[in-house]
């Protein structure tokens, strides 16, 4: 299996190779005052080109998940062998460990470089984050006959890669879970006890499925019978919490009310006052639906002058992204916010919650970004 290893150094702050060391003590505070900037921890890149799921696909992880609810037709995904390739990217502190663990899902058109620098955040201040590739719904695929909005609607209405994307981030669970038992590099590192995941957009609605919201079927193709109401569950138990960046509200193409109320993970969204969804519904629309959330540890950020644009950054590989103007303001309150997050539910900081407040994320804002709100369940 092909792999390509590069070292990419952050600070001179080393981990002697083969202890087993925790995350400095003080790098999440430190994390909380320069979030902007990558953390103490120098960070390897490690690429995983041709990793090919031979599973059952989605209507295996639908059974696999159970049924939804007393009494319910479940709605089946389309079944048959996946054969789907799996790029994962690897970002992971260069030594010690374990570390908790984060799968990132790229928005319809993205690769796996789409998050790379916030991949490399995470990693420097002590995750190992799994960066992946839907290739259903990748950069190939949007631009296939330069018809980007034929295809980008083609994409987030299609059956197979609806059901097949939360398959993609439960096969790069799998794949840690190898690592850590067996890789060169890897083995022992991961703390596959502790996982998040993270995603922007149609990632977004990746990480909203796998921490358990149900997708609607009534805008899929081909049809999904009965035609309408709620998709089966594809819930991964193994999942912690997500952060879920442009998280969608209700309405086409992927949820309807009733989607919400099955939120099993602690969630994270964040959106903000340009962020406008599909179809023409307005931003609000995103911030509206965390009334339906259920009660729990979820939180809701709304940021003052943010793009949808904004929730990606791929750093150094900037080429491969849409530039967008505010994204340099955008980009450290989210950074903070996803810290404090996957601290207090993978690091078991228990004050990091209490610090994800409007007040605690105000030293970050910056220019068209002047303004943060925190909804709390």
């Amino acid at each position: 299996m092909r792999s390509a290893l590069v070292i990419l150094a952050t600070l001179p702050l080393l981990v002697p190779p083969g202890t087993v060391a925790a995350v400095p003590a003080d790098a999440l505070a430190a994390a909380r005052e320069t979030a902007a900037l990558d953390g103490p921890l120098p960070v390897i890149v490690i690429g995983f080109p041709d990793l090919v799921d031979a599973s059952g696909g989605a209507a295996q992880a639908a059974d696999a998940a159970g049924p939804a609810g007393s009494g319910e037709a479940v709605p089946r995904p389309p079944a048959g062998p996946r054969n789907r390739r799996v790029p994962i990217k690897v970002h992971a502190p260069a030594a010690g460990g374990p570390f908790p663990v984060v799968v990132v899902s790229h928005g319809a058109g993205g690769d796996w470089d789409t998050h790379a620098a916030q991949a490399r955040h995470l990693a420097s201040h002590g995750h190992v984050v799994l960066c992946l590739e839907h290739v259903g719904s990748n950069r190939d695929r949007l631009t296939r006959g330069l018809q980007l909005i034929r295809n980008l609607d083609a994409m987030i209405h299609d059956a197979r890669e609806v059901f097949a994307r939360p398959v993609d981030v439960g096969f790069a669970i799998d794949r840690a879970e190898e690592w850590n038992r067996s890789h060169g590099i890897l083995r022992g590192r991961l703390d596959v006890e502790r996982i998040g995941v993270l995603g922007h957009s149609f990632g977004a609605f990746t990480t909203m499925v796998v921490c358990g919201m149900r997708p609607a079927i009534e805008w899929l193709t081909p049809r999904v019978e009965p035609g309408r109401g709620l998709g089966p569950s594809l819930r991964d138990p193994r999942v912690r919490c997500g952060v879920a960046l442009s998280p969608q509200g209700v309405g086409e193409p992927f949820f309807i009310r009733e989607s919400f109320g099955s939120l099993a993970a602690p969630l994270l969204g964040i959106s903000g006052a340009q962020d406008r969804q599909q179809g023409g519904l307005p931003p609000e629309n995103r911030r509206q639906a965390f009334t339906l959330w259920p009660r729990g540890p979820h939180r809701f950020i709304w940021l003052a002058g943010a793009r949808h644009l904004d929730f990606t950054d791929s750093g150094d590989l900037g080429r491969r992204g849409l530039p967008s103007p505010t994204r340099a303001d955008v980009q450290p309150v989210v950074r903070a916010a996803t810290l404090l997050f996957f601290a207090a539910h993978l690091s078991g900081d228990d004050g990091a919650a209490g610090r994800l407040t409007a007040a605690g994320l105000a030293p970050f804002l910056r220019n068209a970004v002047d303004e943060v709100e925190v909804l709390a369940k």
